[in-house]
């Protein structure tokens, strides 16, 4: 696994460039990841990375600005200049062709990405993700921008914790998993979390989706607090010959279930030969 600093590739986009995790086979079928605004590559993909490079893939996993080792941004994240940089760091990684991964926001990212760089993306796995936020979203967003703005760690740490777990698995968390659930360590967050939550509140991919034309995955996660399971149904309705499939699980599958979401995964990519 290798680690591109922030400075490469050079990306056209209002914000630094961005540090990515390279894996796997060179010659593989190429796969970038997006990953979830508040979240890191490590956080949300550190299980399935290994996953696909055991499986002959090469992965291509770019943190967004305040994520991981990537600058923070210095104004607003965009949906089109975010898309427009992990593409960019996929193709200055070697990848002619990719799927892209996208997990929460990072399904917006992705379908983008994809509308916007046809020539270089070649299927989608979307889950626990959303075209447009709701209300309840939004609340959500909102929330968290009012926690971070106070730099009440406490309290995101907190919202975080109830936004992402089923509430089975939060009450099934041991003193110690709890604790850690809970940690106010400022340190924690991703520097960049309001941005990137920010922009979850404006996102809008629905005029993108009945043009996607690339095989797609939709992957609903069916207990989430945090995305209702109806903006997968929703993806999966409006993004023609779309595969759905549901996981009975919070906001983060690779926490609660990463199994069976990496075998849904694998098994997808198997069977569209991507």
């Amino acid at each position: 696994m290798t680690q591109i600093p922030a400075g490469r590739p050079p990306v056209t986009a209002p914000f630094p460039p961005l540090s990515t995790t390279v894996a796997g086979a060179p010659a593989g079928p190429g796969v970038l990841l997006a990953h979830g605004a508040t979240g890191s590559v490590q956080s949300n993909y550190g299980g399935l990375i290994p996953a696909l490079s055991a499986s002959g893939h090469r992965v291509v996993a770019p943190d967004y600005p305040g994520s991981g080792d990537s600058p923070r941004a210095t104004g607003p994240l965009e949906l089109d200049a975010l898309a427009d940089a992990v593409v960019a760091t996929a193709t200055g990684a070697g990848l002619e062709t990719f799927t892209v991964i996208g997990y929460s926001m990072g399904t917006a990212v992705a379908v983008r990405a994809a509308a916007r760089h046809p020539e270089r993306v070649r299927g989608l796995v979307l889950t626990a993700g959303l075209a447009r936020a709701d209300a309840r979203t939004t609340v959500w967003m909102d929330l968290f921008l009012h926690l971070l703005e106070r730099a009440d760690h406490t309290g995101f740490a907190q919202a975080r914790a109830l936004a992402g777990l089923a509430p089975e698995r939060f009450n099934a968390l041991s003193p110690a998993e709890l604790a850690a659930a809970l940690d106010p360590d400022p340190s924690l967050p991703p520097s960049g979390s309001a941005e990137q939550a920010a922009l979850v509140r404006t996102v809008d991919t629905t005029a993108d989706l009945p043009g996607i034309t690339v095989p797609t995955l939709v992957i609903a996660t069916t207990l989430d607090p945090l995305v209702h399971p109806s903006h997968s149904r929703y993806l999966a309705d409006h993004i023609p010959g779309a595969a759905y499939a549901e996981i009975a699980t919070g906001h983060l599958p690779m926490v609660e279930r990463p199994e069976e979401w990496q075998d849904l995964i694998q098994e997808f990519l198997t069977r569209q030969g991507l």
